[in-house]
């Protein structure tokens, strides 16, 4: 009976184990759309609170998947202007210090204000006063202006990573995208931004090149596999870049200016 029970005990602990991510590579594209699908993948959301305000009916705050093909996460205040809302990661092995945290962050169209995006450790995912920031604050002041972050995540007890939405005003959506929680989690960069319509890129009919259309004298590409893995880099030849060696299939890109700014995009090779 004691063999049993530890022989038990023990494939207990090794399921636990094999629970706890080592590392997060998510871009959301294969979760369900809509503003009550969480939990899913391992994903959780604790919303703030419904409030009424005088002027507009009110509305609850939501933790939305939006989009079609590309999609994201998206923080929308409802007519809660304050208080903040929590995306929460699936459990990750306990940090120790050797790993960076890379997203984008965008404020979405028509949002009347604006707002933050604090990361955070926290040891129950059910529970945000166990939430502990980690970095600074990243504000989200303009739509349609592509930020990337990266922040190292620390040595901790804590297993879950946490982003708290903070907006400024009603009716304010904050939007994240390709999580990447690894060792050369490299493709946020701190403190550079570019808009989105200074850039613009598409794949040719044939899935062999992609097509720049910039406003900047663009420098470098690389492109990262969905895993996290560069696949691919060098210059624009005629403002195109040659994919035709590249496997069907999700991509990141991160694009250099020649001024030092950095865009980070995805695309889909079919």
């Amino acid at each position: 009976m004691k063999l049993k029970l530890l022989l038990g005990t023990l494939l207990l602990t090794a399921f636990t184990a094999k629970a706890q991510l080592p590392t997060i590579h998510e871009n959301f594209d294969n979760f369900t759309i809509g503003n009550t699908t969480f939990p899913q993948f391992g994903w959780s959301a604790i919303v703030a609170p419904m409030i009424t305000i005088p002027g507009p009916p009110p509305v609850s705050p939501r933790m939305i998947v939006a989009g079609t093909a590309n999609k994201s996460v998206q923080s929308y205040s409802g007519t809660n202007p304050t208080d903040s809302s929590y995306l929460i990661t699936p459990q990750i092995q306990s940090p120790t210090g050797d790993k960076n945290l890379a997203f984008t962050a965008t404020l979405v169209a028509s949002s009347p204000g604006t707002g933050t995006i604090q990361v955070g450790l926290a040891s129950n995912p059910a529970d945000m006063s166990t939430f502990v920031p980690v970095g600074n604050a990243i504000h989200v002041t303009q739509v349609g202006t592509i930020l990337n972050s990266n922040v190292n995540i620390p040595a901790s007890s804590a297993s879950y990573i946490v982003f708290k939405f903070t907006p400024t005003s009603v009716h304010t959506a904050i939007q994240i995208d390709d999580v990447v929680y690894d060792i050369s989690a490299s493709l946020g960069v701190s403190d550079r931004e570019i808009s989105k319509d200074e850039i613009r890129f598409a794949l040719n009919s044939d899935n062999t090149f992609l097509e720049f259309r910039s406003k900047k004298d663009l420098k470098n590409v690389h492109i990262y596999s969905s895993g996290g893995q560069k696949v691919a880099e060098g210059k624009l030849s005629g403002q195109k870049f040659n994919i035709s060696t590249l496997q069907t299939g999700v991509y990141y890109i991160t694009i250099e200016s020649a001024d030092g700014k950095t865009i980070q995009s995805k695309f889909i090779k079919k």
